[in-house]
């Protein structure tokens, strides 16, 4: 039996760096309402209902950041990914509240 992987923390000067060499693939798990007002460029909203979509359809070795509010929730979100066997997971350290404070020019609305 392997040891399961864990996901890893990115910080946001990482991710900034990143979006426009599209080096991740940026997933949301805010409300729909939050993630419809303002979200990360390029991010996907993520939620119980089309995450089975997202699973059959991913690369499941594209980097995948995981954003929610302030980085707690985003952590139980990347591990859960981690299960389903993607392998590059990360959880964005401050969240979309963090994002917003640090780059307000780099907000989709």
């Amino acid at each position: 039996m392997t040891e399961q992987e864990n996901f890893k923390h990115m910080q946001l000067d990482t991710l900034h760096e990143g979006l426009n060499e599209k080096k991740y693939v940026v997933v949301d798990i805010r409300d729909a309402a939050s993630f419809q007002a303002n979200h990360i460029p390029g991010a996907i909203h993520l939620s119980n209902e089309n995450f089975p979509e997202f699973i059959r359809e991913a690369d499941l070795d594209v980097p995948v950041v995981v954003c929610c509010y302030h980085g707690i929730s985003s952590q139980q979100a990347a591990q859960f990914l981690i299960s389903q066997d993607f392998s590059d997971v990360y959880s964005l350290d401050g969240g979309f509240t963090d994002w917003q404070l640090r780059f307000p020019a780099d907000i989709e609305h």
